[in-house]
């Protein structure tokens, strides 16, 4: 390395003068230190020629992958459940360890058509006994509305009142907490295949389904099923008034 303003390298044999502590008070500023690495770097060589990486076969093997759940249509022929498989299934439940709550969650689930998540999600502030009345709260966007308890919900749910752990919640588990949907889809599955009879395979939606079919073939209007069951749009509600039978009973009459 030179003595001088600016710093260069020498290459070649000549070996380069003794690096002396004043050439740092000689180098004019920082700038020609990166330049000094800059050049430093280019000159420096990296080869690859006996790297260690090399080429190698893949040993993973693509397979399709098997589908996690048949379609609804291979488990059951019908996505609800009637009038008469729903009482079924109440007294099915009665059975159970806690048979009063599990009869009690099957028939508010049926009479308001709540799903899984509204109803293991029900609170005591919701009910209203003075008013016999059930302050309805919708998940998935739905409409709240306000539905009169009839007087079998309103047994049901003073005596679960009285037996239950205290709890904010309306349905709890022997610990005091609430109820999941996990849990209620299980017990509605046992509930059904003791009750029933049937090689159908149930689950929690379907009361919910039962309550709509079963309000169409009472002849009650769509947008009253529509604010019962809490839809946005009316062409959910529709569903359960196309296949209502109801529709047909002049057909063919003198």
């Amino acid at each position: 390395m030179t003595t001088g303003l600016q710093p260069e390298l020498t290459f070649g044999h000549t070996a380069p003068r003794p690096f002396d502590s004043s050439d740092i008070r000689r180098l004019p500023t920082v700038r020609s230190l990166c330049e000094l690495r800059t050049v430093a770097s280019r000159v420096r060589v990296i080869s690859l020629t006996n790297s260690a990486l090399h080429l190698v076969a893949p040993t993973e093997i693509f397979r399709t992958v098997a589908p996690t759940r048949r379609p609804n249509a291979e488990l059951r022929t019908r996505e609800h459940l009637t009038g008469g498989e729903v009482d079924a299934l109440i007294e099915a439940a009665k059975v159970n360890r806690y048979g009063h709550r599990d009869a009690t969650m099957i028939l508010v689930a049926f009479r308001h058509g709540l799903r899984a998540a509204e109803v293991c999600d029900l609170r005591w502030d919701q009910i209203d006994f003075s008013g016999a009345v059930l302050h309805v709260r919708r998940v998935n966007n739905g409409t709240p509305s306000t539905h009169p308890l009839f007087g079998d919900e309103l047994r049901a749910l003073r005596r679960l009142q009285r037996e239950s752990p205290s709890s904010p919640f309306v349905f709890v588990s022997e610990r005091g907490t609430p109820f999941t949907t996990a849990g209620f889809a299980r017990m509605i599955e046992r509930a059904a295949r003791r009750g029933l009879g049937l090689e159908l395979k149930a689950h929690p939606h379907m009361l919910r389904h039962a309550c709509g079919y079963a309000l169409a073939n009472r002849g009650h209007d769509t947008r009253a099923i529509q604010g019962w069951l809490g839809h946005r749009s009316i062409t959910s509600t529709a569903v359960y008034t196309t296949l209502a039978p109801n529709r047909f009973k002049d057909f063919w009459r003198d």
